[in-house]
């Protein structure tokens, strides 16, 4: 990032890379307008075996795509098969299944084709000059200057002065506080995520497991409790185990222990769903608290910084909304800079502009955000899956696509 900068063409740093700060930082460079990603990661390979399937929809996911010349990768690297999902009591057996298996293809209007995350960033992070994005950067600390400017210091000695600097670095944003002093809210729901490698996954004596979890994705919940398991395009089945626990709850870190721990929280669940708890990778058990923020959460606009993504409008997964809200961000945010950079427009023109677009983003994501915190309370109420299964067609009649 050059040292000086003028209105027309702003020094742009994004902290954070997430599918909201890579889309943010492809729209830019693909328009022309340099900007640099700093992430706390020492590289592209951090963290590469964490994270599931994302089921990306039109208007949202896939439109970052498309709108930056690249639906073909995508459709490439998506799998249709995926987008099969069941809901099953702790019985383990479907009483709800969805796929789109008599859908055309090549259509992907109203579909919302699954990929896996790592395989999402390793797409965006080739899709971008190396050098834009600057790893083994964490934020230490911002100082607000004059004009809108911010100062950021990272961890390992870099200093930069900034025009905008946009806050994409997810729940625990260093970002958020120059904006807002929300911060995240304990769903009062924790539990473990833990997976069978993809040769475990493939062993005959499985099958039962493979079988009940099909070809995408698999909810069971009952008596307040909620197991969520995904297909990975690698083959890896990827497991999230949860309960209302209190905050300080833990695994013993032996991860034998561990199992002891979640098999004896699910005993009277299905076998197979015991015994994917028992073949689970011991190498890959992880304790997930479930956090949020205020549902509405919004911020008066300040020159020179914004928030995308999680930072933004941090959820739990219950609506399947988190990564598509955040690809749209990164994605408007982006044309709206380009298009402010492409006029040459004044300064207080492209916050004006930034402006109307958090005042949108609000808008649109409250009612995720909402969507959010009721689909929670029917999974893991007394009355699921059945609350659950009528939600989720009851919101398909009202909108089939």
């Amino acid at each position: 990032m050059s040292a000086t900068s003028t209105e027309a063409q702003p020094r742009i740093a994004i902290v954070g890379g997430g599918p909201s700060g890579l889309v943010l930082l492809l729209t830019l460079i693909k328009r022309g307008v340099p900007a640099t990603l700093y992430e706390r990661e020492l590289d592209s390979n951090s963290r590469a075996h964490l994270g599931g399937m994302l089921d990306l929809e039109w208007d949202s996911g896939q439109r970052a795509f498309r709108e930056n010349g690249m639906e073909h990768v995508f459709k490439k690297y998506s799998r249709r098969d995926a987008e099969e999902g069941r809901i099953c009591g702790k019985d383990g057996v479907p009483v709800f299944r969805h796929d789109n298996t008599e859908a055309d293809p090549d259509d992907l209007r109203n579909a919302r084709p699954e990929i896996d995350r790592h395989v999402l960033r390793d797409i965006l992070l080739d899709a971008v000059p190396k050098d834009a994005v600057q790893w083994g950067h964490a934020l230490a600390s911002t100082r607000p200057l004059e004009g809108g400017q911010h100062e950021l210091t990272f961890t390992n000695g870099t200093v930069t002065v900034t025009d905008i600097v946009v806050g994409a670095d997810g729940a625990n944003s260093r970002i958020r506080p120059l904006l807002s002093p929300a911060v995240p809210l304990y769903h009062g729901i924790t539990g473990a995520e833990i997976s069978l490698t993809p040769a475990v996954a493939a062993l005959p004596e499985n099958h039962a497991i493979s079988n009940g979890v099909g070809k995408g994705s698999c909810y069971l919940a009952q008596d307040g409790q909620v197991v969520v398991l995904q297909r990975n395009g690698t083959g890896r089945i990827r497991g999230y185990f949860w309960q209302r626990n209190p905050l300080e709850w833990t695994l013993p870190r032996d991860a034998k222990a561990a199992k002891a721990v979640l098999g004896g929280m699910f005993a009277d669940w299905a076998p197979w769903v015991r015994r994917f708890i028992e073949q689970g990778d011991e190498d890959a058990i992880y304790v997930r608290p479930l956090f949020h923020l205020i549902v509405g959460h919004r911020w008066e606009h300040t020159p020179g910084v914004t928030l995308i993504g999680d930072a933004a409008h941090l959820m739990s997964p219950f609506a399947g909304a988190g990564a598509n809200l955040a690809m749209r961000d990164g994605l408007e945010l982006g044309l709206v800079l380009a298009d402010a950079v492409a006029k040459g427009v004044l300064l207080k023109e492209r916050e004006d502009a930034v402006a109307a677009w958090e005042e949108n983003m609000f808008v649109r994501v409250e009612r995720f955000a909402a969507l959010t915190v009721q689909n929670m309370g029917l999974f893991f109420g007394p009355d699921a899956p059945q609350a659950a299964i009528k939600a989720f067609e009851d919101a398909q009649a009202a909108d089939p696509a």
